[in-house]
């Protein structure tokens, strides 16, 4: 009802339409009412997008709130650690030898490994490795992870990269070849016996019944040649194209294979012990053993079934090591002197008379690296790295002895063999 007497009630001042119309025109007013609200957009109960904005906004507070969180429990933790290492001064520092910094690490990461506490660095003339760790002579390291353990290693032709020869174990050896960058590869596995040749381009192996060789091209073996092996023999050394061959370990005697030629050369010679390298006229530097049973150098011709030529006695070990220098005129070898064994300096030109001998250091242990025709250097037998000079040994010194960082029984040190033409 209106409070006004009289007045509308509830009512508008006008009409749309007058109160007289036709019963059709009343149908029409109202199908277009129902069909003015049917098309009428009506307002949703919720926004989607509203809603998702607010629920992106609680998730962006959330996550930033846990990382401040983290960020504060890193903190603490990192305190903690570098106040338990600032306590540690207590400890003695013995003084050791850093092969270098890495900064090539091998394609295959491995767990990490502390660094080795060292005060001081050096730069080796040759390429050495301690445990799985290879130094380079520029000073870089890498981390040669799934390689051990380690026998032997030589540089590639053209600077490649790296062979390197795993130790004995129950399922034989293994060379893998490792390039510049670290990257590590599986050349051979399961083989008895291992030689790699002075330039670096071809290896021997026996595996099972046959020996056989193949070229090192690209970090790959290419070109394999095989024969039969008769008994035990193994190979002991590659000179070129040419294999030696020992057809009995237990006895002195060797012969030579080339593959293109057949099956090994027959029979063989009766008296060399071991082979050292080469002169630069293709003779071998050998030991033999003479009819008295003592020890002798001597030259030995390839191409007269290593016939001896110019030898001389020299009392040297019976089974060490033992490198001719680049140059064909010193060898390095083990041999007894001053009441023990002693690495020995051999001048070969004195070969056919009384030999210039000089003793040179402390006993060797694995390969001796000829970094110049000047200098080299071996291992002891505790570990140490070892290096001369001709020049100084001539004078009456001997080879200076290093630790490295690193080295122990667990971490033996290798000398990386230059390769030479």
């Amino acid at each position: 009802m209106s409070g006004v007497p009289g007045g509308p009630d509830n009512r508008s001042a006008g009409l749309e339409r007058p109160l007289d119309m036709a019963e059709d025109e009343l149908a029409r007013a109202v199908r277009e009412s129902f069909h003015r609200q049917v098309t009428a957009p009506r307002p949703l109960p919720v926004d989607p997008a509203d809603r998702a904005i607010r629920r992106a906004n609680r998730t962006l507070r959330r996550r930033t709130v846990t990382g401040v969180a983290l960020a504060a429990v890193a903190t603490a933790v990192v305190s903690a650690g570098t106040a338990q290492l600032g306590g540690q001064a207590g400890r003695p520092n013995t003084p050791t030898v850093v092969l270098g910094e890495q900064s090539h690490p091998s394609a295959s990461p491995g767990p990490a490994r502390p660094a080795p506490p060292a005060v001081g660095a050096v730069r080796a003339e040759t390429d050495l490795i301690v445990g799985t760790s290879l130094g380079t002579t520029d000073g870089r390291q890498l981390e040669l992870d799934g390689v051990g353990p380690i026998d032997r290693a030589q540089r590639m032709a053209d600077d490649a990269g790296w062979l390197v020869v795993g130790g004995p174990t129950a399922a034989g050896r293994t060379l893998w070849a490792v390039q510049p960058t670290g990257a590590v590869q599986v050349l051979l596995a399961g083989a008895a016996t291992i030689v790699v040749g002075a330039d670096g381009t071809r290896v021997a192996w026996r595996d099972g019944g046959h020996l056989l060789t193949a070229g090192v091209v690209g970090g790959q073996l290419v070109a394999t040649a095989r024969t039969p092996a008769t008994g035990p023999a193994t190979v002991a050394g590659v000179v070129g194209d040419t294999v030696l061959v020992r057809p009995d370990p237990a006895r002195p005697g060797h012969t030579l294979w080339r593959p293109a030629d057949g099956p090994p050369a027959a029979p063989a010679d009766p008296a060399t012990v071991q082979v050292y390298g080469s002169r630069p006229d293709g003779r071998l530097v050998g030991q033999l053993v003479d009819a008295a049973g003592r020890s002798c150098l001597a030259l030995l011709d390839p191409t007269r079934r290593l016939a001896p030529d110019r030898s001389s006695c020299v009392p040297l070990a019976a089974d060490g090591p033992g490198a001719v220098s680049p140059d064909g005129r010193w060898l390095l070898v083990n041999g007894d002197a001053e009441g023990g064994t002693r690495a020995l300096l051999v001048d070969l030109d004195t070969l056919g008379s009384t030999p210039a001998v000089r003793v040179a250091g402390p006993v060797a242990t694995g390969a001796v690296a000829w970094a110049t025709p000047q200098s080299a250097l071996y291992v002891d037998t505790g570990g140490n790295l070892v290096r001369l000079r001709v020049d100084r040994v001539l004078a009456g010194d001997r080879g200076t002895s290093t630790t490295l960082a690193g080295a122990g029984p667990q971490s033996r040190t290798v000398v990386v063999v230059p390769s030479r033409p």
